[in-house]
């Protein structure tokens, strides 16, 4: 018999309709992809201790960083998809906004000040969410950079594409940036329905990048005693 997964976002927001954005896969998909990471990671075994430090690495990550991210991942599909359905700007605008540049006391700090500055950052801002997957894709590997921290990293690096596009985006709608190029638009000032258009485009993009970064993150190797991370429904 054969079973499904669905790991795509699929988005109900009004301005979409939800059938278009689901990709589903066979159970031949999966164990392809599997296949690719399985063996390739350095933590896949305790076979040295090297590899058993790597794991209890792991684990710590987990506790430390998963927290943000599945934060992030709640307020994507509640408070700023409410934002994006409304075109929203200012509240947009403070949802993907960094917290002030490192300072010396940061730096100082056991982890360069990252808990403390994503406490000002934006609910889903690249301070709060994205530093905390790519740090914990990291603990996915050793010695050198595994197959599985690579796959993790490149869906990272797309949500952040997305929540600078989206930041630009809201500070146009406000009227705080002049000219399109960054979406296409060329130098033609961009209306506000364009705008909107966008900013619901990037909304479908960055939550099928968020369940891609979830799926690579919950292939193995993947310690027993910690939960699968949740996707974006």
């Amino acid at each position: 018999m054969t079973t499904q997964r669905t790991i795509a976002f699929t988005c109900t927001c009004r301005f979409m309709r939800e059938d278009s954005h689901t990709v589903d896969g066979t159970r031949a998909d999966l164990l392809n992809t599997l296949a690719l990471v399985a063996g390739a990671s350095v933590l896949s075994s305790f076979s040295s201790p090297a590899q058993a430090r790597g794991r209890a690495t792991l684990v710590e990550s987990y506790d430390r960083y998963t927290p943000r991210i599945i934060a992030g991942g709640q307020f994507y599909t509640s408070d700023l998809k409410r934002m994006v359905e409304k075109a929203d700007w200012s509240a947009i605008k403070a949802a993907t906004a960094d917290p002030p540049k490192k300072t010396k006391e940061d730096r100082s700090k056991r982890d360069g000040g990252v808990s403390d500055r994503a406490k000002l950052a934006g609910q889903f801002s690249n301070a709060r969410v994205t530093t905390a997957c790519d740090l914990f894709a990291a603990a996915f590997s050793d010695n050198s950079i595994s197959p599985k921290t690579k796959k993790m990293q490149a869906q990272a690096d797309k949500i952040r594409s997305v929540i600078d596009e989206m930041s630009l985006t809201a500070r146009q709608g406000l009227g705080e940036e002049s000219g399109g190029g960054f979406f296409g638009f060329g130098a033609k000032k961009p209306s506000q329905a364009e705008l909107a258009k966008r900013v619901r485009q990037l909304y479908v993009e960055g939550g099928n990048a968020y369940n891609e970064y979830i799926f690579a993150a919950n292939e193995e190797p993947l310690p027993l005693t910690v939960e699968k991370l949740p996707y974006l429904k």
